[in-house]
């Protein structure tokens, strides 16, 4: 019998998952960019660990959630088709191990670690992976009948609110239960504090732009199923994403780049079916909704998102969903076969899964083993505090 997946297939969504694996630096130099010095440590050892522990959860519990299939057989039988199955695995974890380094950029310069690797695995394990089968594996009836109901199922070609949505509303729930940093809203007013290097921040944002075509191209996980129209529309967004958030954000570099992964965040959904001038507009409008509520959410509301992962992946991830249901109409010059209904069902229920899996994984943890940093860790530091060194060899604590 000819195989169901030839090595290009197998090689192709191998790829795919290497990109992606690529963002988690995209992740860590973001977040290294953002916060203070004294947090820079911490920042690129939490994501590399959070991605270990990722690994773990999806291989030994999420996965089998989602999909209702196990890697606890022989070798010759997980080589069986190419070895195609533990390829997509690979490739899948690479969306599920996102989730937990969104929610870092949220909680950073207080949380401590060991409580956020436990949460990590808890969201990776259980949550997330409950709407991912819902989603993308037709889990519990409720795409069949959305289809029946409304005429199509929900929407999300490459996770708009799969991951980007269910991270930033669960990264709303960590940070919230958080608090903000110490001194942030001193009384009379804020003390925000410009990035501690806009060229790291800027080079985080070009490794997640580069390998999001992999996240968004190659969700096709199928050399037959390649579309360029996923490539152009992921593009347009970013431009849009970018050019709106310059003038949104009065020309400020950290708008201006995070505008860019909030037009792809928006894009991802709808990216397959979309017109590219649908998939501009979706960027720009993502561009324009980061730059607002970002501001919003950080000056008025005083809610001290620290990289801004509400706004960033929370809404537009929330708006990418609801754009799959408008622009990829064909009235509005998309492909069709999308349902305005079954997109806003479909991201309402991922916002409700993503709240639970929040406020029970993090609720648990606050009331027991407590999930920030002393007043005085978080003075000195999270390198210092948990580490015991900092970013240059200047300084170190010895154990």
């Amino acid at each position: 019998m000819n195989p169901l997946h030839s090595p290009a297939d197998v090689l192709f969504i191998f790829i795919g998952g290497v990109l992606i694996l690529a963002m988690h630096a995209g992740f860590a130099f973001l977040e290294l960019g953002t916060v203070h010095k004294k947090n820079q440590v911490n920042a690129l050892v939490k994501i590399l660990s959070d991605f270990g522990v990722s690994t773990l959860a999806y291989f030994f519990i999420g996965y089998g959630i989602a999909y209702g299939t196990h890697f606890f057989e022989g070798a010759d039988l997980l080589a069986h088709d190419n070895g195609f199955a533990l390829t997509r695995f690979f490739f899948l974890l690479m969306f599920a191990a996102a989730v937990p380094a969104i929610i870092s950029g949220g909680i950073a310069e207080r949380a401590r670690f060991y409580p956020q690797l436990i949460a990590t695995f808890c969201l990776v394990a259980f949550f997330y992976p409950l709407f991912e089968g819902i989603a993308w594996n037709g889990n519990f009836g409720i795409q069949a009948w959305l289809t029946h109901v409304f005429g199509a199922p929900f929407h999300d070609f490459a996770g708009s609110v799969v991951v980007h949505a269910v991270g930033g509303w669960m990264g709303l729930v960590a940070v919230l239960l958080l608090g903000p940093r110490y001194g942030r809203y001193a009384e009379g007013g804020g003390s925000a504090h410009p990035p501690s290097s806009i060229p790291f921040l800027a080079l985080g944002t070009w490794i997640l732009v580069i390998g999001w075509f992999g996240f968004n191209v190659m969700s096709a996980q199928g050399l037959d199923r390649i579309s360029g129209l996923v490539a152009v529309n992921s593009l347009m967004a970013m431009v849009g994403g970018t050019l709106a958030a310059l003038v949104a954000g009065r020309s400020d570099p950290g708008f201006v780049h995070n505008g860019a992964l909030a037009g792809l965040v928006a894009v991802c959904a709808g990216s397959d079916i979309m017109n590219p001038l649908g998939a501009l507009v979706t960027g720009a409008v993502a561009g324009v909704l980061f730059v607002f509520l970002f501001t919003l959410t950080q000056n008025r509301w005083k809610i001290d998102d620290v990289l801004g992962v509400w706004p960033l992946h929370g809404l537009c991830g929330t708006w990418g969903g609801l754009a799959a249901g408008i622009f990829g109409l064909q009235a509005l010059g998309g492909e069709g076969g999308v349902s305005f209904v079954s997109q806003l069902l479909g991201t309402v229920l991922g916002i409700m899964i993503a709240l639970a899996g929040g406020f029970v994984v993090y609720g648990i943890l606050k009331r027991t083993m407590g999930i920030r940093l002393s007043p005085n860790d978080e003075y000195r530091g999270a390198d210092l505090s948990i580490h015991r060194i900092s970013a240059t060899p200047d300084h170190w604590a010895p154990w």
